[in-house]
């Protein structure tokens, strides 16, 4: 609110995105000189009208090689959170929320995408439109 009174622009809906220099990504294991990469925190929260805590909110993406990172809950934010480093830049990356195992929902995501490969599929939500994963559209200055 604060942030169109002073023209500026508010936060990603999803988290900051934090652009940095990138001399090696330590998920890719080799050099990355010349690219860039940034962080970003994702966040999950229980849909409204559901109490029951998981025991394990987890998150895989293109950026992890669909690897399961595990989210640390906060009570102060009722959510569960992570922050990733060295996100490749200037791509749409591919991701899903795991809640006990399962695919979960993630409301602020950029969009739903089509899921590339076996690989994507297997972790795909089921819609109306058929099996989606999540994107993330990495950018950065």
């Amino acid at each position: 609110m604060f942030g169109n009174m002073f023209g500026k622009k508010p936060p990603h809906k999803g988290g900051p995105m934090l652009t940095e220099p990138t001399i090696g990504s330590a998920l890719s294991g080799g050099p990355n000189r010349g690219t860039q990469s940034f962080s970003k925190v994702f966040r999950w929260r229980l849909p409204d009208g559901q109490t029951r805590e998981p025991t394990s909110v987890e998150i895989a993406g293109t950026f992890t090689h669909w690897q399961k990172i595990p989210m640390t809950r906060d009570g102060v934010l009722d959510a569960w959170h992570v922050t990733l480093h060295h996100l490749p830049g200037n791509k749409t990356h591919h991701y899903m929320f795991f809640v006990d195992g399962k695919p979960a929902y993630d409301k602020n995501c950029d969009g739903l995408a089509i899921p590339n490969g076996p690989q994507e599929e297997q972790f795909a939500l089921v819609t109306d439109k058929g099996p989606r994963v999540f994107m993330l559209f990495a950018q950065t200055k």
